[in-house]
């Protein structure tokens, strides 16, 4: 119901980038600039300053932004009530997700929660922790699911499964054969790794700090940007890597990869990350009661599958 002129300038002014804009809305740069422009037509004053290839409110941009958030939150509040009075469970939801999440969990959860409520409308997108925590900080989704800490306390951060990551090498390696692996066995080896920013990456060089080992002592020979490229290239025996155990079923299963377990063990929390907002939406609360529920499920599926294996 808001006024489009102003949600796109709110979005401008919460990211203090038309491009950035632009993607969030997924609209073309021009119409971001087009609808902004009518905004201050209407106010008779400029609203942004642009100078050197940067964005920056004015005076009177701060003040419409401040009562722009007050606005978008009574729209809610009042969306919401509705709702309540009847009993109607709808609306759309911006949900990111890191890679390894996204391809892993969320499409068996996100289906079963579509099966129970259809009319709730789901957009996702994918990015590394670092790119979805972000997205978090500055509006643009309602809820992330990351794999990696996260740092900022106006976040709010819910773990909802832990994850184990093993080595995974290709059959005949050296290290196959082995009940267990330390991170000093690893160096000798070519090792694929993540991308700057992934969660996979950041946890694995924390452990490597807790073990006393300096992050630049792995052999890195490639760096890609995602779980499935980076099985492909162990197979073909480019090198080693370490990977989420919920990522390598099938190919452990069809013998392409071995699965190693690390000693001491490396773990990861998966995370609900959201606004330490007042009010949310009852779509919101009914993913995350969902969500919840299904992490407790699976959990102890995943604990009753380790425990056969």
């Amino acid at each position: 119901m808001a006024d489009r002129r102003l949600q796109v300038f709110y979005t401008v002014a919460k990211l203090l980038s038309f491009t950035k804009a632009a993607d969030a809305l997924h609209m073309t740069q021009p119409a971001v600039t087009f609808q902004v422009r009518q905004l201050e037509d209407y106010f008779n004053t400029r609203l942004f300053d642009r100078t050197h290839n940067r964005v920056s409110l004015t005076e009177a941009g701060r003040k419409v932004y401040e009562y722009a958030e007050r606005i978008f939150e009574m729209y809610a509040e009042m969306e919401n009530a509705i709702r309540e009075l009847t009993g109607d469970v709808s609306g759309a939801l911006t949900l990111g997700a890191s890679t390894t999440i996204a391809e892993y969990m969320l499409p068996s959860l996100l289906g079963d929660f579509k099966r129970k409520y259809p009319e709730i409308n789901i957009r996702l997108k994918v990015s590394n922790s670092e790119g979805i925590v972000s997205m978090v900080e500055n509006n643009i989704i309602d809820l992330g699911v990351v794999e990696a800490p996260v740092t900022n306390r106006n976040l709010l951060v819910e773990v909802c499964r832990v994850d184990q990551l093993v080595l995974i090498v290709p059959p005949g390696h050296p290290l196959a054969e082995r009940e267990s692996v330390r991170m000093e066995d690893i160096l000798p080896f070519p090792f694929i790794c993540r991308e700057e920013g992934s969660g996979t990456r950041e946890v694995i060089v924390e452990h490597m700090a807790s073990e006393g080992i300096d992050k630049n002592a792995l052999g890195v020979c490639l760096e890609l940007g995602s779980p499935e490229a980076i099985k492909g290239a162990v197979e073909a025996g480019m090198g080693l890597s370490i990977l989420s155990r919920a990522t390598i079923d099938k190919e452990l299963e069809l013998r392409r990869l071995v699965a190693v377990p690390l000693d001491p063990p490396l773990e990861r929390p998966f995370a609900f990350v959201r606004q330490r907002q007042k009010f949310r939406l009852r779509a919101m609360e009914e993913l995350l009661d969902f969500a919840r529920n299904y992490c407790h499920i699976h959990s102890g599926e995943d604990a009753q599958t380790e425990a056969a294996s």
